[in-house]
């Protein structure tokens, strides 16, 4: 195809939506982005794009462009993925993506896979968005709740995550010990701000907690756990983090019912590439430590 060139410049205009967003993103000037477009409007004999004073909108016959641009696009992310993949040694760009609210437990881990493995770059990935393994955007995914199920993955368990109620020595100090769930008047609780988590200890504070109790919400997992630093309130955090600090007080044990399943996530392409089964093995290694793989 002798006018690729011309139609990646029209699938990053689509995509951004202006010519200087095109320009950035494929590091030419913006005329030559201008170019691209008006000469593959020309070879197609119809309009791509409106322009506008705030840039330019795809018109149909450019969304029809933008979707077998877009696919294309992934397919090659998806070989490149793959190729990068198979190399016998352990270095190069490893994406590892986890939900959040993980990185106390994580980020030390990974530093550790590093002085191993100080050829490999880490990219640490956490978002409500769900990564693509079969897209190449990460190689392991951390995830939690029921068994992933999308095809061609390959899904290992990894932690039970245990969760219990904390409140800073702080909070405690000012406010006194509540008894969870008789007497919680007059508290303070830190919570989740989504009405819709499926976290087992979000649905029992939904359920138990009386909401105007609940005087400080973040989708920031480490914001929550900052807030019950700080004194803010009572909150959840793993128990993992309670056995690294002297400045919480365990207001009530972890229950199983709060307990959070974690899975190792990776895709069949790349399951069995020397870089990912070293950090797969690393991981499980490193957290066999954890009294029946809970954390």
């Amino acid at each position: 195809m002798d006018n690729w060139d011309e139609i990646r410049t029209a699938y990053q205009v689509a995509r951004l939506g202006t010519v200087s967003g095109a320009a950035d993103v494929l590091g030419v000037h913006h005329a030559t982005v201008i170019r691209h477009i008006d000469a593959l409007e020309r070879r197609m004999g119809v309009k791509l794009f409106q322009r506008h004073t705030r840039g330019y909108t795809a018109t149909e016959a450019g969304q029809d462009l933008l979707r077998v641009a877009q696919a294309t696009d992934d397919q090659f992310s998806q070989l490149s993925a793959r190729i990068k993949g198979r190399g016998n040694e352990v270095a190069g760009e490893l994406v590892v993506t986890t939900i959040g609210g993980l990185s106390q437990l994580m980020v030390p881990l990974l530093a550790k896979f590093q002085e191993q493995y100080p050829d490999v770059a880490l990219s640490y990935l956490t978002s409500a968005r769900l990564f693509r393994l079969e897209y190449g955007e990460a190689h392991v995914a951390i995830r939690a709740g029921s068994p992933p199920q999308q095809p061609d993955n390959v899904v290992q368990p990894f932690l039970r995550l245990r969760s219990a109620i904390y409140g800073s020595k702080d909070y405690i100090e000012r406010h006194g010990m509540p008894k969870i769930p008789g007497r919680m008047a007059g508290h303070r609780f830190v919570g989740v701000d989504d009405p819709s988590s499926k976290a087992p200890f979000a649905q029992w504070m939904r359920e138990t907690i009386p909401a105007h109790q609940v005087v400080f919400r973040s989708g920031d997992m480490r914001a929550v756990r900052q807030a019950v630093l700080a004194g803010v309130g009572l909150g959840f955090l793993g128990t993992y983090e309670f056995d690294a600090r002297d400045d919480l007080v365990e207001v009530h044990p972890p229950q199983e019912e709060w307990d959070s399943r974690l899975w190792l996530v990776t895709h069949m392409d790349l399951h069995r590439t020397t870089k990912v089964q070293a950090f797969l093995n690393f991981l499980k290694e490193h957290t066999s430590d954890f009294k029946d793989g809970t954390a």
